[in-house]
Parts: structure tokens; sequence; C-alpha cells
């Protein structure tokens, strides 16, 4: 069995973008990482190369900035890259820039891809998700933050990223997938507060960048608070090994008061207590089909 990861970035420095973790926490399961860096205005090259790896093969790309709708040149530099992934590899292992795997989940990962190796009716793997925000210590617990997403998926070419590089499909039609007990740490929403506010800013523009009344009528900020948010709750177990550095390094401080709750409408509310009384999600919106 031959896997091989796939991730692609640009201005890591820039945006603090723990891009370096993110490569490291797939590498032991990956016979080699593929990642495209994209026309950069910072170090990012050498970001990745520091990690000194000789199992990452680095490619390059120009990102189209006039794909802007809906964040639609994040799913092109995701095919990008997959298409690099060599034929001879049966698994494709996505990673995002702000995604982490728990070394933990590495064994339960590993036997997953060899079980279903020969079953191609599986296109692909579903990974539970943990929405780290504001801090390390606190998690998004409401519908704001997607429950799962397809990480792990069959060395076909026919697949395609979908959307802005949530999810993918095949001809335009859901991939089936088995899900399975292993997680991804999403720290997007957790660094000081004066990159979070740059890093928004340029995702902003990436997703609305052609739509100049959305731009103008966007205020930008010096720095982002946190506590607009509707629900939080304790993390409470343990951070994979490869972002300790990263934690200990923390320099700005967050306190959320969890039993707080600021649902501006009341289906959510409603609906956020169910999910808490029954640990169902419903009307969930899923992007797969679990076979």
């Amino acid at each position: 069995m031959k896997v091989v990861g796939f991730t692609f970035v640009r201005n890591a420095v820039k945006y603090d973008y723990p891009v370096k973790e993110a490569i490291r926490s797939i590498l032991p399961l990956c016979d080699e990482v593929i990642v495209s860096v994209g026309n950069s205005e910072d170090d990012t090259e050498l970001l990745i190369r520091s990690i000194g790896s000789p199992k990452i093969r680095i490619v390059y790309s120009t990102w189209d900035d006039s794909l802007r709708e809906g964040g639609r040149v994040l799913a092109v530099e995701t095919d990008k890259a997959f298409d690099h992934v060599p034929a001879d590899a049966d698994w494709a292992f996505y990673i995002q820039a702000d995604e982490v795997v728990h070394e933990e989940d590495h064994p339960r990962i590993k036997a997953a891809m060899e079980q279903h190796l020969q079953d191609k009716r599986v296109e692909g793997l579903l990974f539970d998700y943990v929405h780290f925000y504001g801090s390390y210590n606190y998690i998004g617990d409401s519908r704001t933050w997607y429950q799962h997403e397809i990480r792990v998926i069959r060395n076909n070419k026919q697949i395609r990223s979908y959307r802005d590089a949530q999810g993918f499909r095949k001809h335009d039609q859901k991939l089936n997938v088995k899900p399975l007990d292993a997680r991804i740490y999403h720290y997007g929403w957790v660094k000081d507060p004066y990159h979070q506010a740059r890093k928004l800013d340029n995702s902003f523009q990436l997703y609305n960048g052609d739509n100049s009344k959305a731009m103008a009528a966007r205020a930008s900020r010096e720095l982002f608070d946190y506590n607009r948010i509707d629900s939080l709750a304790p993390f409470t177990g343990r951070h994979p090994q490869v972002m300790e550095d990263r934690i200990a390094k923390k320099n700005w401080d967050f306190e959320f008061d969890t039993s707080r709750k600021n649902f501006k409408k009341l289906k959510k509310r409603v609906l956020y207590w169910i999910e808490k009384k029954t640990g169902k999600r419903l009307f969930d919106y899923r992007n797969y089909r679990i076979i």
C-alpha cells in the first residue's frame, strides 16, 4: 500500500499558518508528501524546507486570483496539488495548512486504509473534526462548525475538490466513504488577534474580491475580536505532539465563559439544545455518502 500526502499553501509566514505542524502530523503515514507552494510574499518555501524530511516534494504554483467567487481558487489549488500525486499511489492524504492529525490516531488511520484498500466502492475516509477557537483551550460546539469531512481519498484523478476545497466529489457526485475513529484538529481560528485579523482580510478577498459592494462594506480591524462567537466548550483532551512548541509560544490571552450562549436566532438555539440532549445534529449538510 502506497500513501501520498498532498497540500497547498501560500504566505504561510505572513498569516501564521501551522503548516509545518500539519505536514509533520501526516508524514509518518505517508511515503511521500506533495507540498504545492504558491507565489508568496514571504519565506513560505524556506518554512517548508525547514521540516527537513526527504519525504517532502515541493512543487510550485501561481494562483489565479481572479477565481474569487466562493473561494474557488482554493479548490483549484487543491486539485493542482492532487494532480502531482503519482499514479502508483493507492491513497492520497489531504491536509490543509491549518489542520493537524493526532498521533494517537495514526494506527486507526493506517488500519482503515489497509482494510478498505481492495474495496473499490470506498472512495474516501471520513474524519471527525475538532475546531479550536480563540485559544488552545476552547472548541466550537455549535452548528457553526462542520463535524466531519473527507481527508483520505482514492488516488483517482476523476475525484476533484469541491467548491472552496472543504470536500471532494467525482463527476459532481458525492463520494462513497467509510467513517473512521480519527480526528482532524483544526487550528485556523487560533492565532494572535493581529494575525487573525490579517488572515480574515485575506480570506474575505479570496471569497469576495470581485464583489466591490461587499469589499466596500467590510471594515478591516486591527485586532480580531474573539468574543463574537455563539458557543464554545472547554477542551479537555491533549493536543498533538507536533503542536507543543507552537502552543508553548502562545503570546495572547483569551478567556470565555462557556456557559454563555449567543444565538441570534431561536431556531439555532433549539437545534443546539436538541443536539446536546440527543447527540444528534438535525438537518446536517453532508457532502458525502456513508456506505
